[in-house]
């Protein structure tokens, strides 16, 4: 295991809890998580449903606080950070791809990748773009808008825009999950040769156990504590 008090851990959660309120009474989704991914560490979640592994990422990220406990995302204590900072925190240097593509609907497949390029000051954005839409074998793609793209070129247009900026770290929640199984094994080897490309660290959330054993190691989660 990485020892978290080394420099240069991108990620680790030191004892975190995140209870919610319910009509029935308060919910506890993360129950003292501890977990620690080292640098160009790929590490697959994996667990029953409503185990907490989204919500994971989801504080991880910083998109959600918890109740008690602390995140560390690229040496920041993000109990320090406001919401702003989190996001300057998160800018060209954290990504994140969801089961849904979340792609714009109204800007190309260049446009939506060179987007974030734009964002980070990047020079020669549209270039760029284009280039990392062709390590997706999408060069043909470049111009058209997602209501034109198959569910497996969205999702892959979403990975070129989330890696375009060279992250640190790649936090990825059910990738394959809207896809069938041919797009799912396509967007499976781009993941990992992207992330290895770019040197990114991958916290990947699936239930596809044959795409999680490709994965540096597997992390098991149940009643929102990681097993063993």
């Amino acid at each position: 295991m990485y020892d978290a008090s080394q420099p240069g851990a991108p990620l680790a959660l030191d004892g975190v809890w995140l209870t919610l309120p319910s009509a029935a009474g308060p919910v506890e989704i993360l129950r003292g998580l501890d977990f620690i991914v080292a640098p160009g560490e790929r590490v697959a979640v994996v667990g029953p449903s409503g185990s907490g592994k989204s919500t994971l990422i989801a504080v991880a990220a910083g998109l959600e606080q918890p109740s008690r406990g602390r995140v560390r995302l690229l040496g920041q204590d993000l109990s320090r950070l406001d919401e702003d900072r989190r996001a300057r925190l998160r800018r060209g240097r954290v990504s994140l791809v969801f089961q849904a593509f979340h792609l714009l609907p109204n800007m190309t497949a260049e446009e939506n990748v060179a987007a974030p390029l734009e964002i980070a000051g990047a020079p020669k954005a549209a270039k760029s773009a284009g280039e990392w839409l062709e390590l997706g074998g999408l060069s043909a793609r470049r111009r058209h808008y997602p209501h034109q793209l198959s569910g497996g070129e969205q999702q892959r247009v979403a990975l070129a825009r989330a890696l375009a900026t060279r992250p640190s770290l790649l936090f990825a929640d059910e990738p394959t999950g809207n896809l069938d199984q041919e797009n799912a094994r396509h967007v499976a080897d781009l993941i990992y040769a992207l992330v290895t490309e770019t040197g990114a660290a991958l916290v990947l959330v699936t239930h596809d156990e044959a795409l999680a054993a490709r994965a540096d190691r597997v992390a098991r989660m149940a009643g929102g504590r990681i097993e063993g």
